[in-house]
């Protein structure tokens, strides 16, 4: 019995934080930005100026790939070695991160 009070206490205070909104999604991972593998690592870095979009390769291979804009002209393909870091720096304006891609 002590285990059904312990259950019903737990689904009411997450009912009730739900119903307050307080419980939020989780963000979307590797795949949402763009298609390499999930051994890459990939963000962004936004100054008063530019923007900066990076992805290390930790992978165990060599990989061709080029950093991502929407509403902005994507970077150079690059053949990038294990441990190695790719950068793409753009103006700041409307364009946002979109990862890194094979090319």
């Amino acid at each position: 019995m002590n285990i059904t009070l312990r259950k019903s206490v737990a689904a009411l205070v997450i009912a009730g934080a739900a119903s307050a909104g307080l419980v939020v999604a989780a963000p979307a991972q590797a795949s949402a930005l763009g298609n390499v593998p999930s051994c890459v690592s990939v963000w962004q870095q936004t100054g008063t100026i530019r923007k900066t979009g990076y992805a290390y390769n930790g992978c165990g291979r060599w990989m061709n790939m080029k950093i991502v804009w929407a509403h902005a002209a994507d970077g150079s393909c690059q053949s990038v070695a294990p441990g190695a870091t790719i950068k793409s720096r753009i103006g700041r304006g409307p364009a946002t991160f979109d990862g890194a891609k094979y090319c």
